[in-house]
């Protein structure tokens, strides 16, 4: 019995023998110094081993941002009213612009005609993009 407390004390006292006494200052140049020597002719700081408290090893994990919700746009509402009033008109705006979306992505040249004079003028690749855009809202809001 006697060994056993004899270990169980040692124990205690072990760890408090590896603390040790560091020394802290800074030098002429703003630049921080640490040693387990105190230094000649500088005011040093004592910190205890034991005092210091190690920092996190890592990055801290990711976390995951939830999605919030956009209010329905006006095109949105008016394809979700379409859509249920008439399935069959839903259904006709889905299929032209899946077409339009198919011309737009076979062609290269394309022509249509222009609202004021009635002729046909071609499609400058901006227009090629926004008419893009516009039908895949279209496929969005109505194919589905």
């Amino acid at each position: 019995m006697k060994p056993f407390l004899l270990l169980v004390a040692s124990l205690f006292i072990f760890p408090s023998a590896l603390a040790t006494t560091i020394y802290t200052w800074t030098d002429g140049d703003g630049l921080v110094h640490y040693s387990q020597q105190a230094p000649i002719g500088v005011d040093a700081k004592q910190i205890s081993s034991d005092d210091i408290e190690p920092r996190k090893i890592g990055t801290a994990s990711a976390v995951r941002k939830t999605a919030e919700k956009e209010p329905e746009s006006d095109l949105a509402k008016s394809a979700k009213f379409i859509k249920e009033k008439d399935a069959k008109q839903a259904e006709s705006i889905c299929e032209n612009a899946k077409h339009s979306m198919s011309l737009l992505d076979t062609y290269n040249r394309l022509t249509r005609k222009d609202p004021v004079t009635g002729e046909d003028v071609a499609m400058t690749e901006e227009d090629k993009q926004a008419a893009r855009a516009e039908n895949a809202e279209r496929v969005k809001l109505f194919c589905n």
